[in-house]
């Protein structure tokens, strides 16, 4: 190789570096477009924390705009993060159907100038900069957990019906749950007799609680880790004329399933969903203008909701979720 050659490779390969930590480090000066792309269009989980989202852009400008696929798969959402970084977005902010199959598709928008941020269900932290989660997993999962031993006096066969097989906080959920089963012995006599998948289907979610129920005359109960999941499975359970010897318990808008909550046939772990799209906006605005980047110990302030630390892994945490009951559920106003 000729010393001009070697010194052409130089000098481009030093331009190349030059570019991508210019890319890396540019930031906004003002405020920016925030794709927000949720898991699935028609949830209305998603639909309320977008609400808390456009709350904040009025507050700081910028923009909060939503996008989301029909069916919550991660390749669905792969093609909206291409949509989003050609509509040239400051910041994408995805709640992942899957952790790892989108990472790629968000390390290319982050060589495009993009910034990326997680909220309500993370992705390969490697994909992104901050983790907006709207309650500690591991206390998620221990409430879901004590909710049903509660329902059916720590003793009997329960099932779980999640969303899909590659849901990444459910799945975390789920291994939590069983390995509190394994090491405390109030759960010694509960048994956990399957995890079924409702697919974020409304449909498949009742389908599914009914053959659960069919297929273990047993069972006691049912811990649903979907907003869809729960109020679609009490209402076929009712209408089965099964809910009340079959509990439920998990996460969804409390409104959706009031009247079951007051009977006592279900309860419900939840938190206020407006906040997360709130807190999430305040996030994503912070990591475009490069004053927030997910070290450890970093704050920023997010408007009525107060200031917040950054912790290990880029997590921010929105703050501790309630177990629903008869005795408190006129609080929850979602």
């Amino acid at each position: 190789m000729t010393s001009h050659l070697i010194k052409t490779l130089l000098i481009t390969g030093s331009l190349i570096a030059s570019i991508v930590a210019a890319n890396a480090q540019e930031c906004a000066k003002e405020p920016v477009t925030v794709g927000f792309l949720p898991k699935l269009d028609t949830d209305p989980y998603f639909q309320v924390a977008q609400t808390g989202a456009e709350e904040a852009a009025a507050e700081i400008g910028g923009k909060a705009i939503k996008q989301a696929p029909s069916q919550a798969t991660a390749e669905a959402q792969i093609d909206f993060i291409n949509n989003l970084v050609s509509q040239k977005v400051g910041v994408i902010a995805i709640s992942a159907n899957d952790a790892n199959a989108v990472a790629p598709a968000l390390r290319r928008a982050a060589k495009q100038g993009v910034k990326v941020v997680s909220y309500d269900s993370d992705v390969s932290t490697a994909a992104r900069s901050v983790f907006l989660n709207q309650a500690a997993g591991d206390s998620l999962a221990e409430m879901m957990l004590e909710s049903m031993g509660q329902m059916i006096n720590y003793d009997g066969e329960f099932a779980i019906l999640s969303s899909t097989p590659t849901a990444t906080n459910q799945n975390a959920w789920i291994d939590f749950m069983k390995k509190t089963m394994a090491g405390d012995k109030k759960y010694a006599k509960m048994k956990l007799v399957q995890v079924a998948y409702g697919q974020e289907s409304e449909q498949v979610n009742q389908q599914q609680a009914l053959a659960l129920a069919q297929a273990f005359p047993n069972l006691k109960g049912i811990i649903i880790p979907a907003g869809i999941g729960l109020p679609a499975a009490a209402r076929a359970m009712d209408q089965a004329g099964l809910l009340g010897k079959v509990k439920l318990t998990g996460l969804a808008p409390a409104t959706l399933i009031k009247k079951y909550i007051q009977n006592g046939s279900v309860q419900d772990i939840w938190w206020n969903v407006k906040d997360l799209g709130y807190l999430t906006y305040y996030a994503a605005q912070a990591v475009a203008q490069c004053k927030l980047t997910g070290k450890e110990g970093e704050t920023f302030e997010a408007g009525r909701l107060g200031s917040y630390k950054v912790g290990a892994n880029g997590e921010v945490l929105l703050g501790p979720a309630d177990i629903v009951t008869p005795a408190n559920v006129e609080e929850f106003k979602f």
